[in-house]
């Protein structure tokens, strides 16, 4: 499961330039002068009143030579460093979310030379004299797309008295990629990894913990947090042993706990070739690592292109052994020791799936282009219910059943319920989005800019109040769980978050319209899943195997196991 953000498409609603100016490029501000390891640095201040360091290469460049290794410590500088800008994204496709940038989907972008990070904190800190709690942020994107510079972390830093750091990591094939020359070639044990992605983030990690300090920092309290694909790797960093001791707690938002064999990456399955049934013969089984090493960004990415350009599904979280334990996510989190036991919090959106589904012909029509319309309306609501229903069984219900069986119990979920986006062109976006994938996010950074143009509609005047008033909860929830390692009241007047025990007790997140945050009971499983879609008064027959189509055109075996096209009598 590990879907692209593909909602540009209807960003061409608000299509009319907003005619706001580029903001002017920071000026370096001479109180955030720091030395880290590698030389001085300087950044600047930002209108949150938050100091601000971008661009801080955590690793040497994986390119060349160091294509497909683990990472290499980062050179150092003479001179003052300027940090005032995010580096370049690492190399992906484009999709439609670029549109916002004047770029066309299907394009190739980035450098290899991308391993940066950016530093947020409280305006003013003097290094070890208060050091602040940290939070690594880690972006979303399938694992194959973004950038560190698309997540401000800014007002939450100053808000919440927080360090903020954001971190790139490879993309795609290389950040994902299993082949027998590359293990054979390796300098080291870590160079034997297939998930190069994941080595990047550990590698970001320890960059933290030895250099977080000058900026006032707390290196011995490090939240990990991130969001879809984001999320995904927060677990596997839970999983992973290499990460062991980098941090202190984390969060998934929208997460999964899926990963692939090393096996099933090479080919050897035929589910997820790496190596086998490509066409371009840089990849072929038995290419030697110069040659791939030395091959073109272009030859790399091409065999997972379709006609339209478009990067389709490739094998990312490989459970190679080396980064991440051959056993996988679930099987290092649901055994005792067989994951790094901090406190975790891992949660989901009430209408995750309206993202994508707004955008699938089978369940809507544009007119004119850009006016959407609901084919079949029941139908669309509910294919939605049960995929997101069954998003959060998965990221949510599963892992905390895993984590309490294997005797960790520090487990905290949530899910994220506002659905009071504003109206267009006849659209009422609070039911054609509702609480879609990603909308918490905007949320959690007190930073409502995540749909480009469109924000001026589903984030209105109407809704500002109580927007304020959520995003004030939850970042002090968030902030509070990477002070005390725990949610407790979010450091304020907040319904006290308790842990996910027996009773599957869990933080509701919504505006006060919607009565507010507020702990609900909300257990699930796909036992109870299935026997609802069977037994649902508003569906008929033929929607109930839609329904059922649906949810095993996402999530395959997961929902294949358990919703049997035959149990509900559907022609196959």
């Amino acid at each position: 499961m590990r879907p692209i953000l593909t909602i540009a498409a209807i960003l061409a609603l608000t299509a009319c330039s907003r005619g706001d100016e580029e903001p002017a490029a920071p000026e370096a501000y001479f109180e955030t002068a720091r030395e880290v390891t590698q030389g001085a640095l300087v950044g600047y201040r930002a209108e949150s009143g938050a100091d601000v360091w971008k661009g801080i290469p955590f690793t040497a460049p994986p390119t060349g030579d160091l294509r497909w290794r683990a990472p290499r410590p980062a050179a150092g500088w003479s001179g003052e460093r300027q940090a005032l800008a995010s580096a370049e994204r690492c190399p992906q496709v484009t999709n439609g979310l670029n549109r916002t940038e004047g770029l066309d989907p299907g394009l190739l972008i980035g450098s290899e030379d991308c391993l940066y990070l950016d530093i947020y904190a409280p305006g003013g800190l003097e290094p070890g004299a208060d050091e602040k709690p940290v939070m690594v942020w880690i972006h979303g994107g399938g694992n194959v797309w973004g950038r560190a510079s698309s997540y401000d972390g800014s007002v939450l830093a100053a808000e919440q008295d927080v360090i903020v750091v954001a971190i790139q990591y490879r993309l795609g094939p290389l950040g994902w990629f299993a082949h027998p020359a590359l293990r054979e070639s390796a300098e080291s044990e870590a160079d034997r990894a297939a998930s190069f992605a994941l080595l990047d983030m550990i590698a970001a990690l320890e960059w933290v913990e030895a250099e977080i300090g000058a900026f006032g920092g707390d290196a011995d309290n490090v939240t990990i947090f991130g969001e879809s694909a984001g999320g995904h790797n927060v677990a596997g960093l839970l999983a992973s042993p290499r990460a062991a001791g980098l941090f202190d707690r984390a969060i998934i938002q929208s997460g999964s706990l899926e990963s692939v064999p090393l096996a099933g990456a090479e080919g050897e399955s035929g589910d997820y070739p790496n190596t086998s049934g490509k066409t371009a013969p840089v990849m072929a089984a038995d290419t030697s690592a110069r040659a791939l090493r030395a091959a073109s960004v272009e030859d790399v990415f091409a065999p997972y292109r379709g006609g339209d350009g478009l990067l389709g599904d490739m094998p990312a979280m490989i459970a190679d052994g080396v980064a991440l334990p051959e056993e996988g996510i679930r099987g290092a989190l649901g055994r005792e020791g067989g994951f790094n036991a901090v406190p975790v919090i891992s949660g989901a959106n009430k209408d995750e799936m309206k993202l994508f589904n707004l955008l699938d012909d089978r369940y809507t029509r544009r007119w004119f282009g850009l006016i959407y319309r609901l084919r079949d309306p029941g139908l669309y609501h509910a294919v939605s219910a049960y995929q997101s229903r069954m998003w959060k069984i998965l990221a949510v219900d599963e892992a905390m059943t895993l984590m309490r069986a294997a005797g960790h119990d520090d487990v905290y979920g949530y899910r994220f319920d506002w659905d009071e986006g504003g109206s267009a062109l006849t659209m009422d976006f609070s039911e054609l989005l509702g609480a879609p994938h990603a909308m918490e996010i905007p949320f959690v950074f007190n930073r409502f800019q995540l749909f480009g143009d469109l924000d001026r509609v589903i984030f209105n005047d109407d809704n500002a109040e109580g927007r304020a008033a959520l995003a004030a909860a939850m970042g002090g929830y968030w902030a509070e769980f990477a002070r005390a390692g725990a949610p407790r009241d979010g450091g304020g007047d907040f319904p006290f978050w308790n842990r996910w025990g027996a009773d599957a007790m869990m933080m509701r997140f919504d505006s006060p319209a919607g009565g507010g945050p507020e702990l609900i009971a909300n257990g699930d499983s796909m036992e109870a899943l299935f026997e609802d879609l069977k037994s649902d008064p508003a569906l008929s027959a033929g929607q109930k195997c839609a329904v059922a189509e649906a949810l095993q055109a996402v999530y395959g075996a997961s929902a294949a196991d358990f919703l049997p096209l035959e149990s509900l009598n559907c022609s196959q």
